[in-house]
């Protein structure tokens, strides 16, 4: 019953579903618990599921062979990603990495096309869902190239907030400075040295291995654009 509330608690779009669709859904999930640091999906290999953050924090990143990593999101408790591997049928472009110790929900790849072939409601969450990450990504490129790095830090703890993406219930996030500069491409000392000025500028309260967003809206223009 405890891992059934926290999938429940997870998976907004679990609620837009019919009695029917929940019931196959509850029975074909699983939960896996991971470690800091632990490798959850790797990239090349064939994506079979699509992936539920129940607690924690990971990292979505590419990597090269001479073993340079780039990171391309964070994905906090309540997200869901990999629905474009699956729709696609493809092998996953990516590595799916624990930031912390974290539970990761999985659907089958069954049950996710049993969903698309048979609930509109679920085609209408995922279509939003796969809208507002376009427009995520497209923005990161853009901040990437053109902010300075307070900006830079100021707009990858706004993305984290997303309420369609990472729809939590809570401003406060479990995060290290360490985790946010990974995330916004950053040393930890320039990323300390942002936060202070976010904080100055009341936007956010850096807390012992949290933040508390105060104002997302100033966070998400902050430094223009």
């Amino acid at each position: 019953m405890r891992a059934k509330k926290e999938f429940e608690d997870t998976a907004a779009w679990f609620h837009v579903l019919d009695p029917q669709h929940q019931e196959r859904v509850l029975h074909d999930v699983t939960k896996t618990s991971y470690r800091a640091d632990a490798l959850i999906e790797r990239k090349g290999e064939r994506a079979q599921s699509w992936l539920g953050v129940g607690s924690g924090l990971v990292k979505v990143s590419v990597s090269t062979a001479d073993g340079k990593t780039a990171s391309l999101t964070g994905v906090p408790a309540g997200g869901w990603i990999g629905e474009g591997s699956l729709l696609k049928r493809e092998i996953r472009k990516y590595d799916v990495v624990a930031l912390r110790d974290c539970t990761v929900f999985r659907v089958p790849e069954t049950t996710f096309n049993w969903l698309l072939d048979s609930s509109i409601a679920f085609n209408r969450y995922l279509l939003h869902q796969l809208n507002e990450r376009v427009a995520q990504f497209i923005g990161k490129a853009e901040y990437d190239r053109l902010l300075a790095p307070d900006a830079r830090v100021a707009r990858c703890i706004a993305e984290l907030f997303n309420p369609l993406l990472y729809p939590g219930k809570s401003m406060r996030l479990d995060i290290t400075q360490e985790e946010i500069g990974y995330l916004a491409r950053i040393s930890r000392q320039r990323t300390n040295q942002a936060l202070r000025v976010l904080e100055q500028a009341g936007l956010l309260r850096v807390e012992y291995g949290a933040v508390k967003v105060l104002d997302l809206e100033g966070l998400r223009t902050y430094g223009g654009m």
